[in-house]
């Protein structure tokens, strides 16, 4: 086992902790300025996108992203292991933030999205994959590391916005953009120091493809791109659509991947009823993720439009809330990770954690209702973070937890590509996050937030009813 130096971790996790914080700090400092970019009149420095079509392009980015883990985590598990995948993914994300900050126009979104997409997903699948290396299967430590790693991501994602929304206030947009590429540079150049500390499993290609399929590989990959870019270029593959595709790919994809897994011989008995048990999980955390990405598409036009924003007579930039979250994740991180740890084995089942986050993410929509109907600046800054917190609560319950969950399910074949499964449910949520954002309007609140909240609380209850037999199908995995 590693030896513990890094609050009681493994060492290697610090430099993982370090890559993830800046890859973060680019991502979200990107994110929590884009949609307001692709909306905002050109007066005010945007592109003047209907509204609707704007939410369809980040949930289709966010999405994209995830769905992307899936390249990343192939490309690991069968051609050139989690760390050289890890790194390059981490060299395109930072040319892509460069295509943002200095290509005008639409030129510039469609090729710096593309290129944070591929390069986020490969960074995401890939670093969870490595932390999951640190720990055997029965290391009580996994969940306690897991949640110091999510710790890390979010100390990014406090601090992107809060600097590009500055200097998109006070500069322009492209100087946020700019911000967040210098922002990944650093984390490049964090990581390379510190490479020869990962570890060797990270650098093994678990299930390596035989040469006589490489080139049959390479037509496929060309084959899709082809495919992408004659949609886009005959208008089928429109920006008001996208979304609904990347729900349809996501839908796809994990529906192939649970096959594929399920039907290998390379997989025994056990790992196969494992799998099986990741599907409800799946499920739910699809469901959570369509409410909670809804902070960068739904929460977004909100604080522009119903946030009272003023604070002594400043006006905060509408950035800055998505910068609320992860306070309180940095503060409360810490807080389960030590209640993990002191509960041990005594601590509720994955399932059971997977089940109070996806009722409580209902709740935290519920909580919208007071509010609604109301006019501009009329939501207080304080109800909103209130909301905000609950969001928070769910989303320590379920997502650190669900990275764990993968990597302790992962047939040894499939072990990046298990934690690309999960990253899948986050790409269908997401997706789904900027399609469902195009039926919210002010005056329907009370029906958007109501139903969407009743739907995820049902959801959460009956997996929670469910918790005992998917738990035994998990082998003795907790």
């Amino acid at each position: 086992m590693s030896s513990s130096t890094f609050f009681g971790q493994p060492r290697a996790l610090a430099n993982l902790f370090g890559v993830e914080l800046w890859e973060r700090f680019s991502f979200y400092g990107m994110q929590g300025i884009l949609l307001i970019y692709l909306y905002y009149s050109a007066a005010d420095g945007g592109l003047g996108i209907d509204q609707d079509t704007a939410t369809s392009i980040v949930g289709a980015y966010g999405g994209a992203v995830y769905l992307s883990t899936i390249l990343g985590a192939w490309v690991a598990d069968r051609l050139l292991g989690s760390e050289r995948v890890l790194f390059l993914s981490a060299v395109l994300v930072m040319l892509g933030h460069i295509a943002l900050a200095v290509l005008p126009g639409l030129a510039g979104v469609g090729v710096g999205l593309v290129l944070i997409a591929v390069g986020s997903g490969g960074v995401k699948a890939n670093a969870t994959s490595l932390v999951g290396n640190l720990y055997d299967e029965h290391d009580e430590r996994r969940d306690a590391g897991f949640s110091l790693f999510y710790l890390g991501i979010n100390l990014g994602a406090l601090a992107g916005p809060l600097l590009t929304g500055l200097l998109q206030t006070n500069a322009g947009f492209h100087y946020g953009f700019g911000l967040a590429a210098v922002g990944m540079a650093v984390g490049l150049v964090q990581y390379t120091l510190g490479r020869k500390r990962m570890p060797e499993a990270g650098r093994e290609v678990p299930n390596p493809l035989p040469a006589r399929g490489r080139p049959i590989a390479a037509l496929v990959f060309a084959a899709a791109a082809a495919i992408v870019v004659l949609a886009a270029v005959t208008g089928l593959l429109s920006a008001d659509r996208l979304s609904n595709v990347v729900v349809a790919l996501s839908v796809i994809a994990a529906v192939a991947y649970f096959v594929i897994i399920l039907s290998s011989r390379r997989i025994t008995a056990v790992e196969r009823l494992r799998v099986v048990a990741f599907i409800p999980m799946f499920l739910a955390s699809a469901a959570f993720w369509s409410l909670y990405q809804q902070q960068f598409t739904v929460v977004t036009i909100y604080s522009d439009e119903r946030l009272d924003r003023s604070i002594g007579g400043w006006e905060m930039p509408v950035s800055w809330v998505q910068s609320i979250n992860p306070v309180f994740i940095i503060v409360l991180s810490g807080v389960f990770a030590a209640l993990w740890t002191r509960l041990g084995d005594r601590q509720p089942s994955s399932p059971i954690k997977f089940a109070l986050g996806t009722t409580i993410m209902g709740v935290a929509f519920l909580l919208f209702l007071p509010l609604a109907g109301g006019g501009p600046n009329s939501t207080p800054l304080l109800a909103l973070t209130g909301i905000l917190l609950v969001f928070t609560v769910a989303e320590l319950l379920l997502s650190p937890v669900g990275l764990s969950l993968s990597t302790k399910l992962a047939p040894h074949a499939f072990h990046t590509q298990m934690v690309a499964l999960f990253f899948l449910s986050v790409a269908l949520g997401t997706a789904l996050s900027g399609t469902l954002a195009q039926f919210y309007s002010a005056d329907d609140e009370v029906v958007y937030f109501g139903v969407l909240g009743a739907v995820a609380i049902v959801l959460g209850l009956a997996l929670g009813a469910a918790a005992r037999p998917i738990s035994r199908l998990m082998g003795g995995v907790r």
